[in-house]
């Protein structure tokens, strides 16, 4: 797929947006099943779907034993890509059902999932970016306000493709805590730490402030109109 064309197989038709508020996972995923299904069989069209998790921790095909957490918690084993990682309030997670135009080029999907998050991250002020081999968007390593700090993930991918169409999708972190990053290798990445847009910018910044922004920039970047550069 080339910049400036649709990803979406039904694109210009719109992607219906629904807000879910705070909803179970395991629940979600399997909802997410079933409109997956539907749109494969062209029954609906193609969904965006807006929530918050209760405190989770989900484990993709590639977790491993040592990513699992050391608290006890339980963990939801799914059939996303990727690793080990955790959901919960204060975390906007959006899932696209979304069919993808023939002929499918997932790695572009991804980037496009990128594309929008950076650019949400970049309007306010931050300078996210990707890291070469790790998916989701990060903030550089350096010095801040004379603490050092490493390469920190403020948003996580992961996705499933079946029958055309992709599930799952995305997590931005807006005012959650880290306190359970703590207990798990959080996707698999031990020499990397984790964020949110509060922490960043010092001061609240809520799922609900983040929701609009999200949407237009994923549109914007799923039908072609975005693609942003390296810093």
């Amino acid at each position: 797929m080339q910049s400036g064309q649709s990803i979406r197989a039904s694109y210009p038709t719109p992607v219906e947006v629904h807000d879910l508020g705070t909803v179970d996972y395991t629940d979600t995923w399997h909802l997410q099943a079933d409109l997956a299904n539907q749109r494969a069989d062209d029954a609906i069209g193609d969904r965006l779907l807006l929530l918050e998790h209760p405190s989770t921790y989900t484990a993709g095909k590639r977790t491993q034993p040592e990513d699992r957490p050391t608290n006890g918690l339980p963990v939801v084993d799914v059939d996303r890509g990727g690793r080990i990682t955790w959901h919960g309030p204060g975390q906007l997670v959006g899932y696209p059902i979304i069919k993808l135009a023939d002929p499918i080029d997932v790695i572009d999907y991804v980037r496009r999932i990128e594309d929008a998050l950076i650019k949400v991250c970049r309007d306010l002020g931050l300078p996210a970016d990707r890291v070469d081999g790790r998916s989701g968007v990060w903030l550089p390593a350096g010095w801040f306000d004379g603490t050092p700090k490493p390469e920190r993930k403020i948003a996580a991918i992961g996705l499933r493709i079946t029958r055309g169409v992709a599930m799952h999708g995305f997590a931005l972190n807006c005012d959650n805590t880290l306190e359970y990053y703590d207990h798990i290798v959080p996707c698999g990445i031990a020499d990397a730490g984790t964020t949110t847009l509060s922490e960043e910018l010092g001061r609240d910044v809520t799922v609900k402030e983040m929701e609009n922004p999200v949407v237009d920039a994923l549109f914007a970047a799923l039908d072609g109109s975005i693609n942003v550069e390296k810093h």
